[in-house]
């Protein structure tokens, strides 16, 4: 139980930090945010969104390293909406 709690609030912490530092409408289309095994794993809307969202990462990728320095990837991938 302890696993999913942690995991649930490391996904609302990583949202919240995308959610400020990123462009609203780049923001809007993340749907959902996780860490697992040293990678930091951001969902979008759509391949066009992620590939907009991979370049927005680059200039964020200073302050996610000083937040999360046990991380060794940042990667992001397609979750539509169903």
């Amino acid at each position: 139980m302890t696993q999913v709690t942690d995991q649930a609030a490391r996904e609302g912490f990583w949202s919240d930090c995308c959610g400020r530092h990123l462009p609203t409408e780049i923001g809007a289309q993340i749907r959902g945010v996780l860490e697992r095994d040293g990678t930091l794993v951001i969902f979008a809307a759509s391949a066009a969104w992620c590939a907009r969202l991979r370049y927005a990462l680059q200039e964020l990728d200073p302050q996610i390293r000083e937040a999360a320095p046990q991380l060794t990837a940042i990667a992001v991938r397609v979750q539509p909406r169903a």
